[in-house]
């Protein structure tokens, strides 16, 4: 079988869906590489050392398309939405797609791409399972944009990340909030407490006060009720607008006190909620930085730009969106990791294994045969359930 690499064209984009170093493993399992010539340059991949590896360089996309039996992006049309409709008509029936697909973001696109004829498989549509967890790419790709944040966060900020102890006097540390403790949160208040600053994490999931004191933050506790605060698969549910009413009436005072806030709230498939309401913007000092990893879901600031930057009484707040692509080496390499685990469950031996009975298989695989084949996704477009195949 043949894996196609084609060059990544939303704008921006830096990053490349194989990293050189994982092509013999996949040549182990009976796959050919073929790469687009320059997919990886701008991620730190010369076309040479894929040639080292392995790999063939093709000169361009539609040749990529037409020998590959199996199609490997990071952003495939779908959660491409500004070039990835040009994709579809170089397309064949049943080939194989991977990566990045926005399965909730558009019924119209998820159609369009059933359309074409791919069994498309959606990396967000991963379980979160222990198995499962070596092919998570959300997960790293929320670890690369929580680090990302803090980084921007402390270059925008007018004032030092860590205490200093000076002849001129003893600087204080920044104050920085992380709102929303999933794995960007995380990552974001490891390398925040790594750069010196005195971190709080707010989550409405009381379950993750222990992760967040264990890298060494305070857990904010507000006195609220929250109903069902995760779903079965580990994300934070969205929860009524009294419950966030409520939310933001006590995190004005929290906000205040702090030079820096990340937030990175988001709910699948649904607009992000406001947590930072244009009057907390207001409590905050001059100077301060609120960096939105929800911006390109709306955003949790209310006066967040989706990929913007602005600066509203004082404050500067940062709705970047695509923040993975603007560390390509190692997201790369993180993304092809967890591409690779996938791509040798689904091979075996230079054949194709669609093992539906795989729940990894089954759960992530969204259109065959012309249909929209994910069971979830079709309930959340509320198409009709389709008769049960088999592999």
């Amino acid at each position: 079988m043949i894996l196609g690499v084609p060059k990544e064209t939303f704008p921006g984009e830096r990053r490349v869906a194989l990293v050189p170093l994982l092509i013999p493993n996949l040549a182990k399992a009976g796959l050919e590489v073929v790469v687009e010539a320059g997919a990886g340059s701008e991620a730190g991949y010369p076309d040479a050392v894929y040639v080292e590896k392995g790999a063939k360089i093709l000169p361009d996309r539609a040749s990529v398309f037409r020998q590959a039996d199996i199609i490997t992006q990071v952003l495939c049309y779908g959660s491409n939405d500004r070039t990835g409709k040009a994709d579809l008509p170089l397309f064949r029936r049943d080939q194989i797609l991977v990566g990045f697909l926005r399965p909730l973001g558009s019924k119209e696109v998820v159609q369009e791409i059933a359309a074409a004829g791919v069994s498309a498989f959606s990396v967000e549509l991963m379980p979160r399972t222990t198995r499962a967890q070596s092919m998570d790419a959300l997960s790293s790709m929320a670890t690369v944009c929580g680090y990302k944040a803090v980084v921007i966060g402390a270059d925008m900020l007018p004032k030092f990340f860590p205490m200093l102890t000076t002849a001129a006097g003893t600087i204080t540390p920044a104050r920085v909030l992380i709102i929303g403790a999933g794995v960007a949160g995380l990552q974001a208040i490891a390398t925040a407490r790594r750069l010196g600053a005195v971190v709080s994490a707010y989550d409405l999931r009381p379950a993750v006060k222990e992760q967040v004191q264990s890298l060494g933050a305070r857990f904010v506790e507000l006195p609220l009720e929250t109903q069902d605060a995760q779903d079965a698969r580990g994300y934070a549910k969205a929860q009524d607008e009294a419950f966030y009413a409520k939310q933001r009436e006590l995190m004005g005072k929290v906000i205040a006190e702090n030079d820096v806030v990340i937030t990175t709230a988001v709910v699948p498939g649904k607009k992000a909620p406001v947590l930072v309401t244009a009057q907390m913007v207001y409590g905050m000092a001059p100077g301060s930085v609120i960096v939105d990893l929800a911006a390109e879901r709306g955003g949790n600031c209310e006066l967040t730009h989706s990929g913007e930057t602005i600066v509203d009484h004082g404050v500067t707040i940062i709705g970047r969106i695509n923040l993975a692509s603007t560390v390509p080496f190692h997201a790369s390499q993180l993304y092809a990791r967890n591409l690779t685990a996938f791509l040798l469950l689904l091979v075996k031996d230079g054949k194709l294994n669609l093992n539906l009975q795989d729940e990894i298989i089954r759960e992530t695989l969204l259109t065959r045969g012309g249909e929209v084949a994910n069971a979830r996704v079709r309930e959340f477009y509320g198409l009709p359930a389709l008769v049960a195949q088999s592999s």
